[in-house]
């Protein structure tokens, strides 16, 4: 079986179809020389076989893995769990259609106790090197060996409450030592072999980022898309660079340009001190603007400068993921961005005006939307919001409140709008997401995964809601002083992130210009372009 290696000056272009189009993407950004930690690829066309359990797929899969991490040894200069200077990977899936957050991904592969010491050693931060096992245990223990998150959960709450620290980020080295050796102690029956073996953990990640393919929430969300027609994921195993070294480094999501609103803007979202997944999971709340500013004013200037030059090369409004580690600034992964309807429309006028793309390639890309539904809606006299959280996604979302994806669809086979209220952004909602008016979460980010996904299917959004205090036994909900009992009215204002108790007034505007525009375009190449062929459409 043939990999597809990326970096190191032996960059390999592949399609989207192949190796998925994270994979073909990080490779078009390591051959334009944007800073790329080295990776290697293993093709979509072995997962069916994986999944299937074929013998010959296992030994594909052994091999690719072994002469993948040859190739990024010599590209690091490091060695896979290594006591002096050890190579940890990420592992991480990508179909030839972006699926976000619906497949599974490891992290820290490799953080074996002998590559902790390595890391020790290596960096001279102890603080890094345990919250590195940690951080493995966690993510290994749940996508691989399928335990509960609550579990993990539990032992951080009790350790920071121990410690009288605020959050996880708070623990010190010895105390996250300590966490670690709890976090093991919770997975070593299941883990019996794989937490001291890095070439096994290696092999255990792969299978279950390909496995993932077949969740229960990938397959709805590729029926909710019509994606069906997808053949699998890839699996992309890349050097790890650590945001988590202190507050000169961090993990973030860039979007060029607003997704809910289309204002010609970048919208960033870092988190000090943290690794990708704390951003895109939604579990934790982004530092301030002017914190980013004053911690890594190199790197976000950089930043800038790379989502404008990947604007030019993909022709498009892009999603990055980046790390930025002891200042320096690292890419991870670029796609097209996904967007709400309005966003679309004026996202599409604004490239054709900067040049970057024609009419007809705008009109494609806008064709599924029905320019005679587009409105954009406002609350009338509403009052004082009962809270405040930052505004993911535009629109007026009014319904009934729901605390679970099942309660959302119960109620809505009633036949009632539905606001789903959750603790995080947990793409596992995405059934509750499909039939919900809107979405409104107590911690996250605007470019979180959930997030994301409801740009895309056009529902207002509001993420880190500080005010919102679930509680799923009682089946109610506290904003500041109010309560909300599941089924109860809620409105919330996406733009601004307000949260309003009972049913607000509303009016509705039409962004007149933009529609007009749209139709001289139509009215040149002869009509509506509705069947534009589907590899042209957003």
């Amino acid at each position: 079986m043939h990999i597809v290696r990326i970096g190191n000056g032996t960059t390999e272009l592949r399609s989207a179809e192949e190796i998925g189009a994270k994979a073909a993407n990080l490779a078009r950004m390591a051959a334009l020389g944007l800073p790329v930690p080295p990776a290697f690829v293993l093709p979509v066309k072995l997962c069916a076989d994986i999944i299937a359990g074929h013998a010959h797929a296992d030994r594909h899969l052994r091999d690719g893995l072994q002469e993948g991490i040859a190739f990024l040894e010599r590209a690091t200069g490091k060695r896979f769990g290594d006591r002096r200077l050890p190579l940890l990977v990420s592992v991480r899936s990508g179909a030839a259609r972006s699926m976000p957050g619906m497949l599974d991904t490891v992290l820290n592969v490799g953080c074996t106790s002998d590559a902790v010491h390595g890391l020790i050693r290596a960096t001279g931060r102890p603080r890094l090197a345990w919250d590195c096992r940690r951080r493995f245990l966690e993510s290994f223990g749940e996508t691989v060996l399928g335990l509960d998150a609550a579990a993990f959960a539990a032992r951080i709450s009790e350790l920071v409450d121990a410690e009288g620290a605020d959050s996880d980020r708070e623990l010190d080295s010895e105390a996250l030592e300590r966490l670690a050796g709890d976090e093991q102690a919770l997975i070593e029956d299941r883990g019996e072999g794989l937490l001291e073996d890095a070439a096994a953990q290696l092999e255990a990640a792969a299978r279950a980022v390909y496995r993932s393919w077949t969740s229960e929430r990938a397959q709805t969300y590729r029926k909710l898309q019509q994606l069906e027609s997808l053949q699998g994921t890839a699996v992309t195993v890349q050097a790890m660079v650590f945001g988590n070294g202190g507050l000169a480094s961090g993990a973030g999501v860039a979007f060029s340009r607003d997704p809910s609103t289309g204002a010609p803007h970048p919208m960033i979202d870092l988190v000090l001190d943290a690794q990708g997944e704390d951003v895109v999971s939604g579990r934790r709340t982004p530092d301030a603007d002017d914190a980013i500013a004053r911690a890594l004013p190199r790197a976000e200037a950089e930043l800038g400068d790379i989502l404008k030059r990947l604007e030019r090369e993909f022709g498009d409004v892009q999603d990055v993921e980046f790390t930025v580690e002891d200042g320096r600034l690292w890419i991870l992964q670029t796609r097209s961005a996904k967007r709400t309807p309005r966003a679309a429309i004026r996202i599409a006028i604004d490239l054709v005006h900067e040049g970057l793309i024609t009419p007809d390639e705008a009109l494609a890309r806008v064709a599924d939307i029905d320019l005679g539904s587009l409105t954009a809606t406002s609350l009338v006299a509403a009052g004082e919001p009962a809270a405040t959280g930052i505004g993911a996604s535009g629109g007026i979302g009014i319904g009934r409140a729901a605390f679970d994806a099942e309660c959302a669809q119960r109620l809505s086979a009633a036949g009632e709008p539905v606001i789903l209220l959750r603790p995080d952004t947990s793409t596992a909602d995405v059934a509750g997401f499909a039939v919900a008016a809107g979405i409104v979460t107590a911690v996250g980010a605007r470019t979180s995964h959930a997030a994301l996904v409801a740009r895309q299917m056009g529902k207002p959004c509001v993420v880190g809601c500080r005010a919102l205090k679930i509680d799923p036994v009682a089946r109610q909900a506290r904003l500041a002083d109010a309560t909300l009992s599941e089924g109860d009215w809620i409105t919330i204002e996406g733009d601004a992130g307000q949260l309003y108790l009972g049913r607000s007034r509303t009016m509705e505007t039409r962004p007149e210009a933009e529609i007009a525009e749209i139709a001289t375009w139509r009215s040149r190449t002869g009509g509506d372009i509705r069947q534009a062929p589907a590899a042209a459409r957003q």
